[in-house]
């Protein structure tokens, strides 16, 4: 398995936190404070898009493991070449609202081919929370076999919640953590649970099998660098509580 070492120590800990600036998200401005947020908040890792002058702004502005997101397998080349660490198939959730769909063929054919194009870079696929979960478990295990390091799940998008608070984002989790359960116990590999979490819901996907989170809009949606910064700290922090429930057993 080649996972990046900062990666794989945080994966033993169970406490990675990646920061998602989003997959279609092209503003330097943006991604600049999504960046610098993860850094000061102690996120594990980021995630742009696969562009190599990102990459290279990333690499600027941070030493943590820049992850690179793309659905066009040549992308990652260069973005590679530019000094990514590890490579996502998806973060899918910006293409559901244009009504683009990725069923498990396609997401199956582009991590085969990904897969051809860089055979020894770190991969993470997302399984699509589009499909039933038995269909989600069933990709999972032919994406690890076709050549994936890590599953990344979602499911934050399709999420309606009907209260408010603390019962609101338990609800809005709710599709990403069941597929983290489900995918966890079929796959040998790392399970990331992403989309729809926040610090109420981090300890949770842990819980339920995840081997670390990622988070996006909560963080970058945020219109100051100070709350964003906070927002990280909050999850890092939940996540160390995790740790030591763990440690009082």
């Amino acid at each position: 398995m080649t996972i990046h070492p900062t990666l794989r120590s945080a994966f033993d800990r169970g406490n990675p936190l990646k920061v998602i600036s989003g997959l279609n998200n092209f503003d330097a401005e943006r991604v600049s404070a999504t960046v610098k947020a993860a850094d000061l908040g102690g996120a594990t890792f980021v995630d742009i898009a696969a562009d190599v002058d990102l990459v290279r702004l990333t690499r600027q502005l941070t030493h943590l493991p820049i992850c690179v997101s793309a659905v066009e397998p040549a992308r990652f080349v260069a973005a590679v070449e530019a000094g990514a660490d590890l490579i996502e198939i998806g973060n899918f959730d910006s293409f559901y609202a244009q009504g683009r769909r990725f069923e498990a063929a396609e997401v199956l054919a582009l991590t085969q081919a990904t897969r051809s194009l860089l055979p020894g870079i770190t991969l993470s696929v997302t399984v699509p929370h589009i499909l039933e979960l038995d269909q989600q478990v069933q990709l999972a295990e032919e994406l690890v076999k076709a050549g994936a390091d890590i599953i990344q799940t979602e499911g934050g998008t399709s999420s309606q919640p009907s209260h408010a608070g603390t019962l609101g984002l338990i609800e809005k989790a709710a599709p990403t953590l069941a597929a983290a359960y489900e995918i966890s116990r079929a796959v040998s590999v790392p399970v990331l649970c992403a989309s729809g979490l926040s610090s109420v819901t981090a300890p949770l996907a842990i819980a339920a099998g995840a081997a670390g989170i990622g988070v996006g809009s909560a963080i970058h949606q945020l219109n100051s660098e100070v709350a964003m910064i906070a927002a990280v700290r909050s999850l890092v922090e939940a996540l160390a509580t995790v740790q030591r429930s763990e440690a009082r057993v």
